[in-house]
């Protein structure tokens, strides 16, 4: 019984791109290397958020937190349903070597995406400090 569901799994691979501006997830086919779906912080739902800390004073040299990472994963987990995702993968060796600043703010992503009813494989495995 495990075998279907780890084949299943095996279609779809969720990434993560960051720097200290944005955090982009993306989803892609894994026979053919294309994205599937997509969310980041630099949508227009999150620019004025971003204008605000932008022109803060003392200046943030993180422009998102893991609040907004939240919300993109609510927004890459609906995307992914509306086209019928149930279940994506991740590269455990990928996550597990970011920096624990970043580690500590993409539990919450990962939440967000469990949350709203897609399945991770992998995420099981990542040690979220803090």
């Amino acid at each position: 019984m495990a075998a279907p569901a780890a084949t299943q799994s095996a279609h779809h691979l969720l990434q993560l791109v960051l720097s200290c501006r944005k955090i982009t997830a993306q989803v892609t086919c894994a026979s053919t290397h294309s994205i599937i779906a997509m969310a980041s912080s630099a949508e227009e739902e999150f620019a004025k958020e971003y204008k605000a800390k932008l022109n803060r004073f003392p200046r943030s040299k993180t422009f998102w937190d893991s609040k907004t990472a939240s919300r993109i994963g609510d927004k890459i987990a609906i995307r992914l349903a509306e086209i019928g995702v149930s279940a994506v993968r991740i590269d455990v060796g990928e996550e597990m070597s970011r920096a624990v600043h970043y580690r500590k703010m993409l539990g919450p992503f990962f939440s967000s995406v469990k949350r709203t009813g897609i399945q991770v494989y992998g995420a099981e495995d990542l040690i979220f400090l803090g």
